[in-house]
C-alpha cells in the first residue's frame, strides 16, 4: 500500500531520529540520508520532550531512560528527582528550569528558546518533565515553539502523577459500582467559575487536581455550593512515589484545614471521590503482613 506524503514525513521523522540515537553521529550527517518530505526542514538537532514519570527512577519507560543516557543536553524540571538526573550521560550539560510558586523562575518563552537554541546547534536536547510531557507539563507549547522553528522533536510519553500516586497509594481511580469516570484538573485554573464545578459535582466519578493545595478553599467551597457531599472521601498524597510520601485522608467539608496543616508541602496531589474508601481495604495486607513480622521478630 503507498504511503501518503504525510506518512512518509512521519516516516521519514522517526528513521532520522532512530538513526542518530543507534548511531550518535552529526544530526545533519543523519538527514543527508534520509529523503525529507517537507524540504523547509532544515538539518538540525533534535529534540525528546520526555515524561520523567512521578519521581521513581523504576517508573521511567525504557525510551526514557534511552534517551536520557544519550542526551547531549539534559533541560529538566524541578520536580525531576536526583536519582533520574544521575542516569544522565556523564557528558552531557545539565539545565535546571524548574518552576515553583512565589519563587524566580524562567518565564515559559524563556525554555523554548534555550530548546530552540540549544537544537540549531545541532544537538540532541532531552526536555525532561515530571510525569508526562502532554499532561499539565507545556510540552504542546514547548512542541509548538520548535516547528515554528523547523525543528524535529518527540514526545515520550511518561506515567502522570495521577496515575503514580493512586497506585502507590493503593487508590484505584476508576471501580465498578463505585467511580466510572476520572476527571484530572489543575489546581491553577480553579477560580471563580473555572471549572464548571456543577458537572464536577456529580457522583460516581473521581477527580484528581494537581497542584491543588494552595486551592482548597475554592476546591471546597466550589464542590460544596455544586452538591457534593461534605462527606466525600478526600485523599490528599505528599511527594508522591517517593520514600518521603505521605497519604493523609478526611473529607471534603475538612479539606482547607487539612490543606492548612499541609501548607508548604510539594509536590501534592488530592484525590477526591468514593474510591479513596478503598484504600483501607487493599492495604490490610501490607499492614497484616508488617505486623506479623513484628510478632515473629
Amino acid at each position: 500500500m503507498k504511503m501518503s506524503e504525510q506518512d512518509t514525513a512521519f516516516h521519514d521523522h522517526f528513521t532520522l531520529h532512530r538513526e542518530y540515537q543507534d548511531n550518535r553521529t552529526d544530526i545533519s550527517q543523519v538527514a543527508a540520508k534520509v529523503s525529507i518530505a517537507d524540504e523547509s526542514v532544515e538539518s538540525k538537532g533534535f529534540v525528546s520532550l520526555v515524561g520523567a514519570g512521578p519521581s521513581d527512577p523504576d517508573l521511567l519507560t525504557v525510551k526514557a531512560l534511552r534517551a536520557i543516557q544519550q542526551a547531549d543536553v539534559l533541560v529538566y524540571d524541578r520536580l525531576v528527582s536526583q536519582d533520574i538526573i544521575a542516569l544522565a550521560n556523564p557528558n552531557a550539560e545539565h539545565l535546571y528550569v524548574g518552576k515553583r510558586c512565589g519563587f524566580p523562575s524562567l518565564k515559559q518563552h524563556d525554555i523554548n528558546a534555550l530548546l530552540i537554541s540549544k537544537a540549531q546547534q545541532g544537538l540532541y536536547v532531552v526536555r525532561l518533565k515530571g510525569g508526562d510531557p502532554l499532561i499539565f507539563g507545556r510540552g504542546g507549547e514547548e512542541g509548538l515553539a520548535l516547528v515554528q522553528h523547523n525543528i524535529r522533536f518527540e514526545f515520550i510519553p511518561g506515567i502522570t502523577a495521577a496515575l503514580g500516586c493512586a497506585a502507590s497509594s493503593f487508590i484505584p481511580l476508576t471501580h465498578r459500582q463505585v467511580s466510572r469516570s476520572v476527571t484530572f484538573i489543575t489546581g491553577h485554573v480553579v477560580t471563580g467559575s473555572l471549572p464548571a464545578w456543577s458537572m464536577l459535582a456529580n457522583e460516581g466519578q473521581t477527580l484528581v487536581f494537581y497542584m491543588g493545595l494552595e486551592k482548597a478553599i475554592e476546591i471546597e467551597t466550589g464542590l460544596l455550593q455544586a452538591g457534593l457531599a461534605a462527606t466525600t472521601p478526600v485523599a490528599v498524597v505528599t511527594h508522591g512515589c517517593s520514600p518521603l510520601q505521605q497519604v493523609y485522608v478526611d473529607q471534603l467539608d475538612g479539606l482547607q484545614i487539612l490543606a492548612r496543616k499541609l501548607k508548604g508541602e510539594s509536590p501534592a496531589l488530592l484525590i477526591i471521590g468514593d474510591v479513596v474508601t478503598l484504600r483501607a481495604e487493599l492495604t490490610a495486607t501490607i499492614i497484616g503482613a508488617k505486623s506479623e513480622l513484628v510478632a515473629c521478630s
